[in-house]
């Protein structure tokens, strides 16, 4: 498959938070409960730029610790 960023919001440790509410992830898709967003690395590559320069929140995901 490549390099892919794998992001499950049920596996996010910011969950349920403030931050979650202003995540970049929740702003761009919705989705239903079971679904996974998968973001091509040259995506997170542009939303980092983007994120670097002001022009979009920083990616707020963080991997719950098993």
């Amino acid at each position: 498959m490549g390099d892919l960023l794998r992001i499950d919001c049920d596996d996010c440790a910011m969950q349920n938070t403030d931050a979650c509410a202003d995540c970049v992830v929740t702003f761009l898709c919705t989705r239903e409960h079971d679904d996974a967003i998968v973001v091509e690395v040259s995506e997170v590559r542009a939303l980092r730029l983007l994120s670097e320069v002001g022009l979009a929140p920083r990616l707020r995901h963080r991997r719950r610790l098993a």
